[in-house]
């Protein structure tokens, strides 16, 4: 009886197991195993957020993901891609460092036949997206984030006359950009201040740093600095281009002993323990879950020979972004407890 069991048991370990999204297979019979990267582990949002979610959610849908650190190099990620494409992956999903070296991404993909999902960096080459019936974009529109917190910024200040340190009726701000060419931080930069032009307030920049990697050092070395700089008693409010950035103003600003309005984009956690604390006055939700989901949607959808958006609610913009847009959300001190 025992060599029956024994034998029963080998035999059964020696079946294959077929397991993917929604219980189909993939072309090759077995499970669909995505190819993907981060751009860079040292992201808060991107590490913190992004990774995680796609890690879980593939694994909801019954798909392998194979998440890799491109370490801020798009030699390195475009290497990277080469050896998901010859480990045979079903579909890639690419989170670019260089946006503007998209073209080498699809080229490679092209020319293997596999689906390609680019998210949270957008291509910026004109008609690239066109250039291969197999590649889309998930992520959000750049704009919107600033749009958003530069009204909540411009509602707040109106709100509070006493931030208004000089009494000149000009906001002086310093912003933390981010990384340069980056669709969001160059959109973020832009809309934020305009919302309060639009609103007829005067503004004048005091000072703007950017940083490649979005980073809590950068945040808490450039704050630093610009309180000790000769403008230093004349910053009337912090623009942070992401919460990461905004945290090391934040330390900086306890260090020195001084309160400034400030704000951030991407509702991490900790930001909405400092909006608790009166440290922080809003952020803006970045749906890293939601961009973390349609990503994976749309990668399985594409393994499986399928319309992207089959079975989701997930929308393509248009024919020319090819695009899943996710949108942003205000967080304020009244309703960030939402978002806990």
């Amino acid at each position: 009886m025992r060599r029956i069991i024994v034998f029963a048991v080998i035999a059964l370990m020696l079946v294959p197991v077929v397991v993917s999204a929604n219980g189909a297979p993939d072309a090759k019979g077995g499970k669909i195993v995505i190819g993907a990267n981060i751009y860079s582990f040292a992201d808060n949002f991107m590490n913190g957020v992004m990774k995680p979610e796609l890690e879980r959610y593939a694994a909801e849908k019954g798909a392998a993901i194979i998440i890799v650190d491109s370490e801020g190099q798009q030699a390195k990620l475009n290497d990277q891609v080469d050896v998901f494409i010859a480990k045979e992956v079903d579909v890639l999903a690419i989170n670019l460092v260089d946006p503007a070296s998209a073209a080498s991404v699809i080229e490679k993909a092209s020319a293997a036949g596999i689906p390609l999902i680019l998210f949270n960096k957008e291509a910026t080459e004109a008609g690239i997206m066109g250039t291969y019936d197999k590649v889309w974009y998930v992520g959000t529109n750049s704009a919107e984030s600033g749009i958003i917190q530069g009204e909540m910024m411009v509602a707040d200040w109106k709100e509070h006359p006493e931030w208004d340190k000089n009494k000149d009726g000009v906001v002086q701000y310093v912003l933390l950009k981010g990384e340069p060419g980056h669709p969001d931080a160059e959109a973020r930069t832009v809309e934020s201040v305009k919302a309060f032009r639009d609103a007829e307030i005067p503004v004048e920049q005091l000072a703007l740093e950017a940083d490649p990697n979005w980073s809590t050092q950068h945040g808490n070395d450039k704050m630093q600095a610009w309180l000790t700089a000769s403008f230093g008693d004349r910053i009337e409010l912090v623009i942070c281009n992401n919460d990461g950035m905004a945290f090391g103003a934040i330390n900086a600003l306890k260090a020195a002993g001084v309160w400034l309005p400030l704000y951030g984009v991407d509702a991490l956690d900790q930001a909405l323990t400092h909006i608790e604390d009166g440290e922080m006055n809003g952020t803006v939700l970045n749906d890293g879950v939601g961009q973390s989901r349609a990503t994976v949607d749309l990668a399985v959808n594409a393994a499986l020979g399928k319309d992207v958006t089959d079975g989701t609610n997930w929308i393509i913009e248009d024919n020319v972004s090819k695009a899943v847009r996710v949108p942003y959300v205000a967080v304020t001190p009244e309703n960030y407890q939402d978002f806990r």
